[in-house]
């Protein structure tokens, strides 16, 4: 017997539909499985999904918290140097195009509020 058609709750299908790979099906897992992480980190609802990215997320606070107040733990301590060891420079030709421009201060202007507080001669 060839399937050719499928009729499933009134919709009638090809029998395409049935040729799913291992790799197909696994590809579609891992999309629901990262869907259900985004949503679960959005939400701030933990879930299996998202701890991976919670445990991760807090381990960056740590070491900001570290690199900010000067406390040492071997795991950021072994994280801090190698940034502080990385080439700098960013991205080759497209970071020298960068131009850095200086932030000019502004000037305070004296306004005068037209005796908005009292503070003029009409003797009122």
């Amino acid at each position: 017997m060839k399937v050719s058609k499928i009729l499933q709750d009134g919709n009638i299908f090809d029998a395409a539909v049935l040729d799913l790979t291992s790799e197909t099906i696994i590809a579609k897992f891992s999309a629901a499985i990262k869907l259900q992480a985004q949503l679960s980190l959005a939400a701030g609802v933990p879930s299996a999904a998202s701890a991976p990215h919670s445990v991760c997320n807090a381990f960056k606070n740590l070491v900001a918290v570290a690199c900010a107040s000067g406390y040492e733990f071997p795991q950021a301590t072994k994280l801090l140097s190698a940034a502080a060891s990385a080439p700098r420079g960013g991205a080759g030709p497209a970071a020298a195009a960068v131009v850095v421009e200086e932030v000019k201060k502004e000037e305070e202007e004296t306004v005068d509020m037209g005796g908005l507080f009292g503070d003029d001669d009409d003797g009122y």
